[in-house]
Parts: structure tokens; sequence; C-alpha cells
């Protein structure tokens, strides 16, 4: 029996998938969700053999769930759903199993849910990076991944093989380059320190301190956390633009 998760912002779209499903033997659904964001909390809580996910949702799209969906154990296949057929090269780039056109076909989607049934659970691949900013940061905490929104984080900073991602609420720890973060997201983020990302609209002012060694240097003000971010030399040209 093949476990699926659907993932649709459409009620209609939701109720077809449902109903073409039950004409197909072995596959029994789990969960419904209405976004990408709460079909990753819903696979969590069922851990789906294969998650059918549009690929247009609000709050987060189908391609960036199935990203934060290899972090999930036992990590599910998945199979794009979607009207845009522009979309189809980017989902197998992504390595989804199939990619399904709307309207959907019973014979269309039998023929995907036979490459599920087919493929063993290790020969699911992971997903490749997506040249997109993403809505959120999946973290691995303790068997569950915590999605947190990118609008909520006040800086991300390396210590060590880590980043630390600070909220004002706490502290979370992701294995990812602080280079590629600043790729991702250097609309919203400025580097204050070769270490440390800090997005602006967190910044309520700058003053000097003295360091570690008694020297005189600028640090930046944030918002909600007492925390203070030292400025390197470098980029001490923000404290004269701001």
């Amino acid at each position: 029996m093949l476990t699926i998760l659907i993932a649709d912002d459409e009620t209609p779209a939701r109720n077809r998938l449902r109903d073409l499903l039950g004409d197909i033997a072995d596959v029994t659904i789990v969960a419904e969700a209405k976004n990408g964001k709460e079909a990753i909390d819903l696979a969590m809580q069922t851990k789906p053999d294969l998650m059918l996910l549009d690929i247009r949702m609000p709050l987060m799209d189908g391609i960036e769930a199935a990203q934060h969906a290899q972090k999930l154990e036992p990590k599910p296949h998945i199979i794009f759903t979607t009207a845009f057929d522009a979309y189809a090269i980017k989902a197998f780039d992504l390595n989804a199993i199939d990619y399904l056109l709307k309207p959907i076909r019973l014979e269309r989607l039998q023929t995907a849910i036979d490459k599920a049934h087919a493929l063993k659970p290790k020969q699911i691949e992971a997903l490749k990076p997506l040249q997109k900013m993403r809505s959120h940061l999946s973290i691995h905490e303790r068997g569950r991944v915590i999605l947190v929104p990118i609008e909520q984080i006040i800086y991300l900073r390396a210590e060590l093989k880590y980043i630390t991602v600070r909220t004002a609420e706490r502290e979370y720890l992701i294995e990812e380059s602080l280079t590629h973060l600043e790729t991702e997201f250097g609309e919203r983020f400025v580097r204050l320190h070769r270490n440390c990302l800090v997005a602006p609209v967190f910044i309520t002012g700058y003053e000097k301190r003295l360091n570690e060694t008694n020297e005189e240097r600028w640090v930046a003000l944030l918002k909600d956390i007492p925390e203070a971010i030292a400025i390197s030399r470098r980029q001490q040209h923000l404290v004269r633009e701001s």
C-alpha cells in the first residue's frame, strides 16, 4: 500500500485527485494540504511514501516544499502537478519521479503511481538546489523539521561547521554555507562581518564599544534581542551611510 499526501491550494483540484486515486489500487491518502508549509507539517506527522505537490501555491510553493521534504525521514517520493507546463523541465531537473499536467487524467496518474510503486526508498535522489530564494529555512532538529520564515531571521552567523539562525524567540543550527546563503538571500541581508549576515530591518542603530582587546569598534544594535553584532573595518561604510 502506497501512502500519499496531496497538496493543492484549490479545493476542486484536491477533490479531483482524491476521486482519481480512489480508482487506483494499493494507494491510500493520509493527508491533504492547502500550501507547501502545511504539506511539510502534515508529512512530518503522517510520513507518506509519496507527495503529490501542486507547484503554484501560496505561502510556500511546491518546488520549495519538495526541497524541505528531502530532510524528512523516511524521505518521500515527489510528483509535481500543475497547470503550467513551463515548469516541466525544472521539475524533472529536481529529480521528481514524474510531472502531471492539469487536468490530470486517470491513465496518466496511474503511470506516475506505478513509477512510485516500482522505486525502492533507497532510490530516492536528493533534489538539486533551486536557483531561487526560499521563503523558509528548514531546520532538522530532534528528528523533526522546523520551517523558519526568512522574514523572521535577524541574523545568520557562521560558527565552526554550523550556521546559527537567530530569530526573536530563539537560535537554531543548520549546516549550510554562509557564502551560499548570502548569494541566495543577498537582497534581504547585509554582511556586517566575515562570519555574519544581518537583516537591515532588524538593525536599530550603531554605537562604539570596547572589544576584547580594549579597542573601540562599531557594533550594530538589534531589535528584539540584546545582542550586538560587531562590524568589521571593511563594512564600516554602512555606519556612515546610515
